[in-house]
């Protein structure tokens, strides 16, 4: 019995150690991650704004080859 309580001592101490260790290299590596995570959430949310506008081309009229005449105007100038 006493051999149990050894071993079930000693996987507890590794299972802490093993989440001790994982935590600090998790907490080491946060600022890596956040911005591997805003860079790919930046890139996924332009091509979303990308797909929802249509082309310019597609929504410009064509511009005039030419021009008309002025429009009168009723304000007299004072030169």
């Amino acid at each position: 019995m006493q051999r149990f309580f050894n071993l079930a001592g000693a996987l507890g101490f590794l299972m802490s150690g093993t989440m001790v260790v994982g935590s600090l290299v998790l907490y080491t590596k946060i600022p890596s991650l956040t911005k591997l995570y805003i860079s790919e959430l930046k890139l996924e949310l332009t091509e979303m704004v990308l797909d929802m506008v249509p082309a310019v081309d597609d929504v410009m009229p064509e511009l005039p080859s030419e021009t008309g005449l002025p429009v009168p105007s009723s304000i007299k100038s004072p030169f």
